[in-house]
């Protein structure tokens, strides 16, 4: 990667890799974000991504989606758990936000 300070795994840049258009990163994000989210129903995707799109406002995302942010805290968590991305965190939600995205172009093909 330019500018790096210190030598980086190509798994740490998967998102980078699928929109340069890398076919197996766009695989593996699909395999360990997009689907495992995707089948665990969904109210667990559409948290996240209404979290995501609320710019990590909890507040707006729990009124968006007419829950208490308890249950938002909780199913962020839930996802944390079930695709080692924390939404919370900057680089994390844009590997989520990226995957989800390639997730959906990948079902439109």
């Amino acid at each position: 990667w330019p500018g790096a300070t210190r030598p980086v795994r190509s798994g740490d840049l998967l998102p980078e890799r699928a929109l340069s258009g890398d076919a197996e990163a766009e695989r593996l994000l699909v395999d360990a974000i997009a689907r495992p989210l995707e089948e665990a129903g969904p109210t667990l995707q559409r948290t996240v991504e209404a979290y995501l799109e609320s710019g990590g406002v909890l507040e707006t995302c729990a009124k968006t989606l007419f829950v208490h942010p308890n249950t938002v805290r909780y199913r962020l968590r839930k996802a944390a758990e079930l695709t080692g991305c924390q939404p919370t965190d900057p680089r994390d939600a844009l590997v989520l936000r990226i995957a989800l995205t390639v997730g959906r172009l990948a079902r439109a093909r």
